[in-house]
């Protein structure tokens, strides 16, 4: 269902509130930009640390700032399975294409319990879901055999985010899934060799700062065009590589506040950039020509 370059929003905060102005911005450059969609309010848009009322405020925004010219997802994920169930059900009432399902995470649930989770939300909505395997923020990962169970229980079940860290996992999955269940990266780092493997896409924390640039790696991996996606690939892995060298969206908040387009203001317990690093991140966008 979902291919393409989808980006994982950042949430800008200006005085601890949502900074609506710079957000509408950020979508319209992700337009420009020529990503297939946006995915507000994933972990990139500090989800854990955003009342209620701003995650559906956020989620609404992004539907109206799209204005329908680039699918949106919303991140409606939740180790509650109640909660995901509300929020997804309010995603598809504000308007969303589809909603982004993280692993519940804490509880480690069994594959058993992570089944009924995800097919308790699925029985309640008509939402095309796409399920968030990241077992190094979870703790446990979404099997392969319970996907495929899921992926053929549920037609509205049609995409994993994909961010295990092996490529390993986009064969496996590709092996027992419906040839219409699509793969996406979680890292920016693997798009290309996932994309080898069978993925179809990224949902991307870079493309926030080059949309352009990432949807242009896709779409040429799309195309069959590896040499070219290989050069932009090695082109743009040490940015890929940087935007983590302190926890997410720390570094990509830092780096869109030095273009001017944000503040670079994240929640407790996030923090700024340490010195060390930020010097790191400074040249490597400078070599880019990024600032």
């Amino acid at each position: 269902m979902f291919a393409g370059t989808f980006t994982a929003l950042v949430t800008p905060f200006k005085n601890d509130q949502v900074d609506e102005a710079a957000f509408a911005q950020l979508i319209e450059a992700q337009i420009a930009g020529g990503v297939t969609g946006i995915v507000p309010v994933g972990t990139t848009g500090e989800s854990p640390t955003l009342s209620d009322t701003e995650h559906r405020r956020v989620i609404q925004l992004g539907v109206q700032f799209a204005k329908g010219r680039c699918k949106v997802i919303g991140g409606t994920g939740s180790n509650s399975t109640s909660e995901a169930v509300a929020m997804t059900v309010e995603a598809e009432k504000l308007g969303c294409d589809g909603a982004l399902l993280i692993a519940p995470y804490y509880n480690k649930p069994s594959q058993e319990g992570l089944y009924r989770h995800f097919a308790k939300i699925a029985a309640a909505t008509k939402l095309p879901l796409v399920l968030y395997s990241i077992p190094a923020r979870c703790g446990i990962e979404i099997g392969v055999e319970v996907t495929a169970r899921l992926a053929n229980d549920f037609p509205n079940i049609v995409t994993m985010k994909e961010a295990g860290g092996t490529v390993e996992r986009v064969s496996a999955l590709r092996a027992v899934v419906p040839e219409s269940f699509t793969i996406l990266s979680g890292d920016d780092s693997l798009t290309l060799p996932f994309m080898a493997a069978g993925a179809v896409g990224v949902i991307s924390v870079a493309s926030n700062l080059i949309p352009g640039e990432v949807a242009a790696l896709v779409n040429a991996a799309l195309a069959g065009d590896y040499a070219k996606a290989r050069a932009q690939h090695f082109r743009l892995y040490p940015l890929f590589k940087d935007l983590f060298i302190e926890p997410n969206p720390v570094p990509v908040k830092h780096a869109l506040a030095m273009q001017g387009r944000m503040s670079p203001d994240v929640r407790l317990p996030l923090c700024e950039m340490g010195t060390t690093a930020a010097a790191r991140l400074t040249a490597t966008l400078r070599q880019l020509s990024l600032i």
